[in-house]
Protein backbone atom coordinates (compact mmCIF):
# COMPACT_ATOMS: atom_id res chain seq x y z
CA UNK A 1 0.00 0.00 0.00
CA UNK A 2 1.49 3.32 -1.07
CA UNK A 3 1.32 6.61 0.80
CA UNK A 4 -0.69 9.21 -1.09
CA UNK A 5 -0.92 12.89 -0.19
CA UNK A 6 -4.13 14.89 -0.34
CA UNK A 7 -3.23 16.02 -3.83
CA UNK A 8 -2.97 12.40 -4.96
CA UNK A 9 0.81 12.54 -5.48
CA UNK A 10 2.95 9.69 -4.17
CA UNK A 11 6.02 11.44 -2.76
CA UNK A 12 7.37 9.38 0.13
CA UNK A 13 6.74 6.23 2.16
CA UNK A 14 4.19 6.15 4.93
CA UNK A 15 5.97 6.52 8.29
CA UNK A 16 4.63 4.50 11.21
CA UNK A 17 6.17 5.07 14.66
CA UNK A 18 6.01 1.83 16.66
CA UNK A 19 7.47 1.99 20.15
CA UNK A 20 6.96 0.99 23.79
CA UNK A 21 6.84 3.67 26.49
CA UNK A 22 6.20 4.11 30.19
CA UNK A 23 3.12 6.01 31.34
CA UNK A 24 5.25 9.17 31.45
CA UNK A 25 6.38 8.67 27.87
CA UNK A 26 9.94 7.47 28.55
CA UNK A 27 11.43 5.11 25.98
CA UNK A 28 14.53 4.09 27.92
CA UNK A 29 15.75 4.00 31.50
CA UNK A 30 18.40 6.71 31.28
CA UNK A 31 19.98 8.68 28.48
CA UNK A 32 23.27 6.81 28.85
CA UNK A 33 21.76 3.30 28.82
CA UNK A 34 21.24 1.52 25.51
CA UNK A 35 18.34 -0.91 25.47
CA UNK A 36 20.40 -3.12 23.19
CA UNK A 37 22.75 -3.76 26.12
CA UNK A 38 21.79 -7.00 27.84
CA UNK A 39 21.43 -5.65 31.40
CA UNK A 40 19.38 -2.63 30.35
CA UNK A 41 17.23 -4.80 28.09
CA UNK A 42 16.48 -7.21 30.93
CA UNK A 43 15.55 -4.40 33.31
CA UNK A 44 13.38 -2.75 30.64
CA UNK A 45 11.67 -6.05 29.93
CA UNK A 46 10.96 -6.61 33.61
CA UNK A 47 8.72 -3.53 33.58
CA UNK A 48 6.44 -5.10 30.97
CA UNK A 49 3.59 -7.28 32.34
CA UNK A 50 2.77 -10.68 30.78
CA UNK A 51 0.49 -9.37 28.03
CA UNK A 52 3.22 -7.16 26.54
CA UNK A 53 4.68 -9.85 24.29
CA UNK A 54 1.31 -10.85 22.89
CA UNK A 55 0.32 -7.23 22.25
CA UNK A 56 3.69 -6.55 20.62
CA UNK A 57 3.20 -9.46 18.24
CA UNK A 58 -0.35 -8.33 17.45
CA UNK A 59 0.86 -4.80 16.77
CA UNK A 60 3.56 -6.05 14.39
CA UNK A 61 1.05 -8.25 12.58
CA UNK A 62 -1.42 -5.38 12.22
CA UNK A 63 1.19 -3.06 10.72
CA UNK A 64 2.40 -5.83 8.39
CA UNK A 65 -1.14 -6.60 7.21
CA UNK A 66 -2.04 -2.95 6.73
CA UNK A 67 1.07 -1.61 5.01
CA UNK A 68 3.59 -4.37 4.27
CA UNK A 69 6.53 -2.20 5.38
CA UNK A 70 9.84 -2.68 3.58
CA UNK A 71 12.06 -0.80 6.04
CA UNK A 72 12.70 -0.35 9.74
CA UNK A 73 14.22 2.98 10.80
CA UNK A 74 16.61 3.58 13.69
CA UNK A 75 19.00 6.31 14.76
CA UNK A 76 22.66 5.63 15.47
CA UNK A 77 21.92 6.57 19.10
CA UNK A 78 20.06 3.27 19.50
CA UNK A 79 23.24 1.38 18.63
CA UNK A 80 26.04 3.43 20.18
CA UNK A 81 26.26 5.71 23.21
CA UNK A 82 25.67 9.43 22.87
CA UNK A 83 29.34 10.19 23.55
CA UNK A 84 30.59 7.90 20.77
CA UNK A 85 32.32 9.77 17.98
CA UNK A 86 33.12 8.78 14.38
CA UNK A 87 34.83 5.41 14.01
CA UNK A 88 38.62 5.48 13.65
CA UNK A 89 41.22 2.95 12.59
CA UNK A 90 38.97 1.42 9.94
CA UNK A 91 41.83 0.73 7.50
CA UNK A 92 39.38 0.55 4.60
CA UNK A 93 40.82 1.13 1.13
CA UNK A 94 39.15 2.83 -1.81
CA UNK A 95 40.92 3.27 -5.11
CA UNK A 96 39.26 6.12 -6.92
CA UNK A 97 38.27 9.80 -6.63
CA UNK A 98 36.92 10.73 -3.18
CA UNK A 99 33.88 12.32 -4.81
CA UNK A 100 32.71 8.86 -5.85
CA UNK A 101 32.31 7.96 -2.18
CA UNK A 102 29.72 10.71 -1.87
CA UNK A 103 27.41 9.03 -4.37
CA UNK A 104 24.79 6.47 -3.38
CA UNK A 105 26.07 2.92 -2.96
CA UNK A 106 23.46 0.30 -3.86
CA UNK A 107 25.24 -2.82 -5.14
CA UNK A 108 22.82 -4.98 -7.17
CA UNK A 109 23.87 -8.19 -5.41
CA UNK A 110 22.40 -6.73 -2.21
CA UNK A 111 19.42 -4.77 -3.55
CA UNK A 112 18.34 -7.60 -5.84
CA UNK A 113 19.62 -10.45 -3.66
CA UNK A 114 17.41 -13.52 -3.38
CA UNK A 115 17.29 -13.28 0.42
CA UNK A 116 16.54 -9.55 0.58
CA UNK A 117 13.13 -8.62 1.99
CA UNK A 118 13.53 -5.45 4.06
CA UNK A 119 15.96 -2.71 5.01
CA UNK A 120 17.33 -2.10 8.49
CA UNK A 121 17.87 1.62 7.98
CA UNK A 122 20.08 3.68 10.29
CA UNK A 123 20.65 7.44 10.30
CA UNK A 124 24.40 7.83 10.81
CA UNK A 125 25.82 11.02 9.29
CA UNK A 126 28.77 10.98 11.71
CA UNK A 127 29.82 7.43 10.85
CA UNK A 128 29.59 5.99 14.37
CA UNK A 129 28.28 2.45 13.89
CA UNK A 130 30.64 -0.49 13.34
CA UNK A 131 28.62 -3.25 11.70
CA UNK A 132 29.27 -6.75 13.00
CA UNK A 133 26.13 -8.06 11.26
CA UNK A 134 25.02 -6.50 8.00
CA UNK A 135 22.22 -8.85 7.00
CA UNK A 136 20.05 -11.64 8.32
CA UNK A 137 16.43 -12.67 8.57
CA UNK A 138 15.67 -11.06 5.23
CA UNK A 139 17.05 -7.69 6.39
CA UNK A 140 19.97 -5.81 4.85
CA UNK A 141 21.56 -2.70 6.37
CA UNK A 142 20.95 0.64 4.69
CA UNK A 143 22.90 3.60 6.10
CA UNK A 144 21.67 7.17 5.64
CA UNK A 145 24.67 9.50 5.47
CA UNK A 146 25.52 13.08 4.50
CA UNK A 147 28.25 14.93 2.65
CA UNK A 148 29.96 15.56 5.99
CA UNK A 149 30.25 11.84 6.75
CA UNK A 150 33.97 10.95 6.96
CA UNK A 151 35.51 9.55 3.77
CA UNK A 152 37.02 6.69 5.77
CA UNK A 153 33.59 5.59 6.95
CA UNK A 154 32.10 5.60 3.46
CA UNK A 155 35.05 3.55 2.21
CA UNK A 156 34.42 1.13 5.08
CA UNK A 157 30.75 0.75 4.11
CA UNK A 158 31.72 0.03 0.51
CA UNK A 159 34.34 -2.47 1.56
CA UNK A 160 31.74 -4.27 3.68
CA UNK A 161 29.18 -4.08 0.83
CA UNK A 162 26.79 -2.11 3.05
CA UNK A 163 24.32 0.01 1.10
CA UNK A 164 24.05 3.73 1.76
CA UNK A 165 22.26 6.82 0.49
CA UNK A 166 23.86 10.28 0.63
CA UNK A 167 20.91 12.43 1.67
CA UNK A 168 21.96 15.78 3.09
CA UNK A 169 24.76 18.30 3.39
CA UNK A 170 25.64 18.88 7.07
CA UNK A 171 23.37 16.11 8.34
CA UNK A 172 20.82 13.64 7.04
CA UNK A 173 17.77 15.32 5.51
CA UNK A 174 14.94 13.00 6.52
CA UNK A 175 12.50 14.24 3.88
CA UNK A 176 15.04 13.66 1.12
CA UNK A 177 15.99 10.29 2.60
CA UNK A 178 12.41 9.03 2.59
CA UNK A 179 11.77 10.22 -0.94
CA UNK A 180 14.93 8.57 -2.21
CA UNK A 181 14.06 5.34 -0.43
CA UNK A 182 10.74 5.44 -2.24
CA UNK A 183 12.09 6.40 -5.66
CA UNK A 184 15.24 4.27 -5.74
CA UNK A 185 14.28 1.28 -3.61
CA UNK A 186 10.51 1.13 -3.95
CA UNK A 187 9.87 1.55 -0.21
CA UNK A 188 6.23 2.44 0.47
CA UNK A 189 6.16 2.11 4.27
CA UNK A 190 8.81 2.68 6.95
CA UNK A 191 8.38 1.63 10.58
CA UNK A 192 10.35 3.78 13.01
CA UNK A 193 11.36 1.91 16.15
CA UNK A 194 13.81 4.69 16.98
CA UNK A 195 14.38 6.73 20.10
CA UNK A 196 13.03 10.16 20.91
CA UNK A 197 15.64 12.14 19.00
CA UNK A 198 14.93 10.67 15.58
CA UNK A 199 11.19 10.34 16.19
CA UNK A 200 11.13 13.96 17.33
CA UNK A 201 12.90 15.04 14.15
CA UNK A 202 10.40 13.09 12.05
CA UNK A 203 7.53 14.73 13.94
CA UNK A 204 8.89 18.28 13.51
CA UNK A 205 9.40 17.63 9.79
CA UNK A 206 5.77 16.54 9.42
CA UNK A 207 6.80 13.06 8.34
CA UNK A 208 4.94 10.89 10.87
CA UNK A 209 1.66 9.37 9.64
CA UNK A 210 0.71 6.94 12.41
CA UNK A 211 1.76 6.09 15.96
CA UNK A 212 1.36 2.55 17.31
CA UNK A 213 2.14 2.79 21.02
CA UNK A 214 2.35 0.17 23.74
CA UNK A 215 2.21 1.77 27.21
CA UNK A 216 3.38 -0.29 30.18
CA UNK A 217 2.36 0.49 33.78
CA UNK A 218 5.52 2.08 35.15
CA UNK A 219 6.80 5.62 35.61
CA UNK A 220 10.51 6.27 35.02
CA UNK A 221 10.93 10.04 35.33
CA UNK A 222 14.17 11.97 34.95
CA UNK A 223 14.57 15.40 33.41
CA UNK A 224 16.90 14.15 30.66
CA UNK A 225 15.44 10.67 30.14
CA UNK A 226 14.51 10.29 26.44
CA UNK A 227 10.82 10.42 25.64
CA UNK A 228 8.72 9.26 22.70
CA UNK A 229 9.33 12.53 20.82
CA UNK A 230 12.34 14.63 21.78
CA UNK A 231 13.99 17.43 19.84
CA UNK A 232 13.51 21.18 19.40
CA UNK A 233 10.83 23.03 21.34
CA UNK A 234 7.81 24.30 19.47
CA UNK A 235 8.69 27.53 17.68
CA UNK A 236 6.61 30.68 18.16
CA UNK A 237 3.40 30.21 16.22
CA UNK A 238 4.03 26.50 15.69
CA UNK A 239 1.18 24.21 16.73
CA UNK A 240 1.41 20.77 18.32
CA UNK A 241 0.79 17.79 16.06
CA UNK A 242 -2.85 16.76 16.30
CA UNK A 243 -3.82 13.09 16.42
CA UNK A 244 -6.93 11.04 15.79
CA UNK A 245 -7.43 7.91 17.90
CA UNK A 246 -8.01 4.87 15.68
CA UNK A 247 -7.82 2.08 18.25
CA UNK A 248 -7.42 1.57 22.00
CA UNK A 249 -7.10 -1.66 23.95
CA UNK A 250 -6.47 -2.17 27.67
CA UNK A 251 -5.31 -5.34 29.40
CA UNK A 252 -6.13 -6.18 33.02
CA UNK A 253 -2.41 -6.25 33.83
CA UNK A 254 -2.09 -2.56 32.94
CA UNK A 255 -0.80 -2.69 29.37
CA UNK A 256 -2.32 -0.28 26.84
CA UNK A 257 -2.20 -0.53 23.06
CA UNK A 258 -2.98 2.74 21.30
CA UNK A 259 -3.08 3.52 17.59
CA UNK A 260 -3.22 7.14 16.40
CA UNK A 261 -3.37 8.74 12.98
CA UNK A 262 -1.60 12.07 12.49
CA UNK A 263 -3.90 14.81 11.21
CA UNK A 264 -1.73 16.54 8.64
CA UNK A 265 -2.38 20.23 7.95
CA UNK A 266 -2.98 19.50 4.27
CA UNK A 267 -5.68 16.97 5.15
CA UNK A 268 -7.27 19.48 7.53
CA UNK A 269 -7.45 22.11 4.76
CA UNK A 270 -8.99 19.66 2.30
CA UNK A 271 -11.74 18.64 4.74
CA UNK A 272 -12.44 22.11 6.13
Amino acid sequence: MEHVTGSGTIDRPRVVVSVDASVDGRVTLRRDRLLMDEDASLEWGSLHPPSAQVLGDMRSSQIANLYRPQAVLEGSGSLVTESAGPLTGLSAEFHGPADVLYTDFLPPEVVEGPDHEKWFTVVDSRGRVRWHTKNGGGFDVLALVARTTPVEYLAYLRQERICYLVVGEERVDLTTALRRMHDQLGVTCVVSTAGGGLNGALLRAGLVDEIHLLVFPAAIGGRDTPTLFDGPELADGESPTRLRLLFAHAETDGMLWLRYEVIHEEAQRLTA
